[in-house]
């Protein structure tokens, strides 16, 4: 042989001198075979048959056959991610006894069926989420006694199989179309981890969740949830809640929380919250991160200890920029975190020196007292029993110690103390609520004037390329005490068409939404809140206009109205923007090394940030590099579950590898 044929063998990878590899594959690394952004319609073949990873993401595979994997029977892991399987053959996966990771996300599978994943015995990871999946067999997954995860959102389900996965710790079904679910769906006793976000759930069964005694998290966001489960008084281990985005819910109460010592991260963003009970938070000794944004606030004096208690605190709040009052008018808009004492209206406590007995001036109780909301719109002395503070014995419980501050009442109400000794607010005609801050129209017409007639049609505004103005103020007037608006806007021209439901004061004239994408056929519809289903809506449908380039998208949607300003501004566009810009420097990058000479690739990097790239539990090893699995803890009142699976996730670039999470 030649010296220079000699040294060019010399040269090459390992794994190509000793097996070969597929066109358009790098098998460089031991035991694992990339197969990434092929565009073929088949399984690469030809091999090593002693491949461990197989990664064929993203190769437009169209179909499987029985033989496709029975030259690599010693494969662990199979990521078929992103392709266009839209069915599996029966026994598919059969010659594959050793496999523990399986992702066929991201296809357009309709059903799996009783064989799609029989000898599957060793199977921890099942992902099957992002495809079309309308129905399962009930025993579709009977043999994977070992399955640790299994997600199964963003698909087209309407029944979820009863799931008895005794070694389950996570499971995903977010966002199909599950309305309601059977108690005794899920026998997994050891589920850690449960997402059933944006299902459309009415209520949730307390039978459902109640033998799920190791729960961790749960995220029932995004649901028509009117009231908080009470069966989160049994779920003692949860450290993560969500539930956001359950815009019927108005009130929380402390003891829907209070076995709930564990918890670290609570999210309430996007309810229909106008306060928070005193100290709500006081049982949550560990909660470490809180998400309240989106909620319709009334900042004052009954609100007051949030801002102090969020000072105070090592709590973090998210979405900080999202969290705003919306009343009383003088502090809509403004950013909670940012209010002082004094913002919120209370009254001022004095003490005056004396000799024995001691005096005091008397500060209305907090847990009684209506807040201050405002001294718009009224003049002094008007709604309040009194201005001056009276001087009482320090300790008298009397309830006629008790002030009403001043402008408690707004429009001309009455302050007074109810039979239960609490302060009430007695509004005129015309009036109403809390503080009589709401003007009531006449349920009945004048004589000389006639009944309002029912607007048939929504007046619609373009404001812009990507905004529309929607005239609220007939319809406003053409009814009698509406407690609010409910407006839902859906998008017909784009492919996801699910409705966007927002919660509006009476008080708004007009409102625009936002962040609509430009060129597209908008549904837009307005109800009465709390009303749904017995009244019909007032529906239009809308046409965005053609974006120009003086024109820019604004993530906020935002009310006009006098008396009252919504504000929501989330800081998105930049972190999209460097998404998009990482996402492509690496795509790039990679055909560019697909182009030249195979070169050693490097785990963990380029197309393997993607989710398809899982890591193998065995013997307790995490993600196989010798972390050992927590041991059991033993919590207060006597329970016993495993610590979450669940990491944290390091985004810092100098983190290893190895402390990355199972799942994401």
């Amino acid at each position: 042989m030649r010296p220079s044929a000699l040294w060019a063998l010399l040269l090459l990878p390992a794994g190509v001198l000793a097996q070969g590899c597929p066109a358009d594959c790098q098998c460089n690394q031991p035991r694992t075979v990339f197969c990434i952004s092929r565009r073929s319609h088949t399984v690469p073949h030809g091999l090593p048959p002693d491949t461990a990873s197989l990664y064929i993401f993203e190769n437009g595979i169209r179909a499987l056959s029985e033989d496709s994997f029975v030259e690599v029977p010693a494969l662990q892991l199979l990521d078929l991610s992103q392709n266009q399987l839209s069915s599996l053959p029966r026994n598919v996966f059969q010659s594959l006894p050793s496999l523990c990771n399986l992702d066929l996300s991201s296809n357009q599978l309709h059903e799996i069926s009783n064989e799609t994943f029989h000898g599957l015995h060793l199977l921890e990871r099942l992902y099957l989420d992002h495809n079309r999946i309308q129905h399962i067999h009930p025993a579709a997954f009977s043999s994977l006694e070992n399955l640790l995860e299994l997600k199964l959102q963003d698909n087209q389900l309407h029944v979820v199989p009863p799931l008895s996965l005794p070694t389950l710790l996570l499971l995903d079904i977010s966002r199909n179309r599950v309305t309601a679910l059977e108690p005794g769906t899920f026998h997994a006793p050891n589920l850690e981890s449960l997402k059933m976000a944006g299902l459309g759930l009415g209520r949730l069964d307390e039978e459902l969740l109640h033998s799920l005694q190791n729960l961790h998290e749960l995220d029932i966001s995004g649901n028509l949830l009117a009231r908080v489960p009470r069966v989160l008084r049994q779920l003692r281990g949860l450290t993560k809640l969500s539930l956001a985005g359950n815009g019927q819910i108005s009130q929380l109460q402390p003891e829907d929380f209070q076995e709930l010592h564990s918890l670290q991260e609570l999210d309430i963003s996007k309810l229909s919250l106008h306060s928070l009970p005193r100290d709500f938070f006081g049982s949550f000794s560990r909660l470490k991160v809180i998400t309240a944004a989106e909620n319709p606030f009334n900042c004052v004096c009954q609100l007051s200890w949030l801002v102090h208690w969020l000072s105070t605190s090592k709590v973090s709040l998210r979405r900080s920029e999202e969290t705003r009052c919306h009343f009383p008018p003088k502090n809509a808009g403004r950013l909670l975190q940012h209010l002082e004492y004094a913002d919120f209206g209370c009254p001022t406590t004095t003490t005056l020196k004396a000799t024995s007995p001691k005096l005091a001036t008397s500060a209305p109780s907090s847990r009684h007292v209506p807040p201050t909301p405002s001294a718009a719109g009224s003049t002094p002395g008007e709604g309040s029993s009194t201005a001056t503070p009276s001087t009482v014995l320090e300790g008298d419980p009397s309830p006629e110690t008790r002030l009403c501050p001043p402008h408690t009442c707004l429009n001309g109400g009455a302050c007074q103390l109810d039979t239960s000794n609490h302060l009430e607010c007695v509004c005129p005609p015309g009036f109403s609520g809390l503080y009589c801050e709401t003007k009531v129209w006449a349920t009945t017409p004048p004589a000389a004037t006639q009944a309002p007639t029912h607007p048939t049609r929504v007046a619609i505004k373009h404001v812009g390329g990507t905004s529309l103005k929607v005239d609220l103020q007939n319809y406003v007037q053409s009814k009698t005490q509406l407690k609010g608006i409910r407006l839902t806007y859906r998008n017909l021209s784009g492919p996801d068409k699910r409705p966007v439901t927002l919660s509006l004061p009476a008080s708004l004239a007009e409102y625009t939404v936002r962040a609509l994408k430009p060129n597209s056929s908008y549904h837009i519809c307005i109800g009465p809140l709390g009303d749904r289903g017995q009244e019909e809506d007032l529906c239009v449908e809308a046409h965005t206009l053609q974006l120009t380039q003086q024109q820019q998208h604004a993530p906020v949607t935002q009310g006009r109205d006098p008396n009252l300003a919504l504000v929501v501004v989330p800081a998105m566009a930049a972190v999209l923007l460097l998404v998009a810009a990482v996402a492509a420097v690496s795509y790039y990058a990679r055909r560019r090394r697909q182009g030249k000479t195979p070169a050693t690739p490097v785990v963990g990097s380029g197309p393997l940030e993607l989710e398809g790239v899982k890591a193998c539990l065995e013997n307790g090893d995490l993600a196989g590099h010798g972390q050992r699995l927590p041991e059991k803890t033993v919590m207060p009142h006597g329970l016993e579950y495993e610590v979450p699976l669940m990491q944290p996730q390091y985004t810092s670039a100098a983190t290893p590898r190895a402390l990355r999470p199972s799942y994401f």
